[in-house]
């Protein structure tokens, strides 16, 4: 497995998908210098980096993170038995009425 910091950058799947990209003579020099010093060869590299960043993006869009004070309040909230709302009610209904099952 190759990890890039923290990030795991090994997916158990065929590389199938092809990408093709242009840039300036002097971007893909750095690239293939950074490469170089990597031991990888260039397009390894690039999609090594793209995928690092994008992993980041994503992990930093899908996690939501609390002070502890605000943990137990969050979790004592959702340990609460409550009545649905009218508001909640009529949103229910609306999906029920718009979805169709097979």
């Amino acid at each position: 497995m190759q990890t890039w910091g923290h990030l795991r950058l090994y997916v158990d799947e065929p590389r199938t998908a092809r990408m093709d990209q242009r840039t300036k003579p002097s971007v893909k020099a750095s690239i293939e210098a950074a490469a170089d010093m990597m031991g990888i060869e260039a397009s390894a590299f690039v999609v090594m980096s793209a995928y690092a960043r994008a992993q980041e993006l994503l992990c930093s869009t899908q996690q939501t993170l609390l002070h502890q004070g605000d943990h137990q309040v969050l979790l004592a909230a959702l340990d609460k038995a409550s009545k649905p709302t009218p508001a909640l009610l009529e949103a229910w209904q609306l999906h029920q009425n718009r979805v169709v099952r097979s």
